[in-house]
């Protein structure tokens, strides 16, 4: 799956204050249920938490990619976050994050699930990627920008 096909400008926020890892990811758990059919916003963060409690997604370089399987989604769903100021999200290399890339899958869809992370963490590992998209001001300026780097 590829990143067009995942995000939404609804679902891409740029400057979102953070405060902590437990509360951008409940505010990241109601934008996303308020978006999105048949999801409940207590049943993505409980996803969310429950994933992070196995170990922190945060893969270093300011980058966390939060990811669950949720039974009662359709199909895959991604949100793309740029926070106002780092959090501390316990990751790999102790540093604090400030772009989070949330990605929710269908329980059954484990294979694609994994494409999918791999895709992410990919594309989240190039530095000119990491540098265009903290350098973007507006929620459609992040949106426009991550889209246009994972084609290139």
């Amino acid at each position: 799956m590829y990143l067009h096909e995942l995000l939404t400008p609804p679902l891409t926020l740029c400057n979102l204050d953070g405060g902590s890892k437990k509360r951008v990811l409940e505010t990241a758990s109601k934008i996303i249920a308020e978006h999105t059919e048949g999801l409940a916003a207590e049943d993505i963060f409980s996803g969310l938490i429950g994933r992070e409690r196995l170990g922190s997604t945060g893969i270093g370089s300011g980058i966390a990619i939060p990811h669950c399987r949720l039974d009662n989604a359709s199909q895959a769903i991604g949100m793309l976050i740029k926070l106002v100021e780092p959090i501390d999200f316990d990751a790999i290399d102790n540093q604090p994050v400030d772009l989070l890339c949330l990605l929710l899958v269908p329980s059954e869809a484990s294979d694609e699930h994994l494409q999918t992370l791999a895709m992410l963490a990919e594309l989240f590992s190039r530095q000119d990627v990491l540098s265009a998209l903290r350098d973007t001001s507006t929620d459609q300026q992040l949106y426009d920008t991550a889209l246009r780097l994972a084609e290139a």
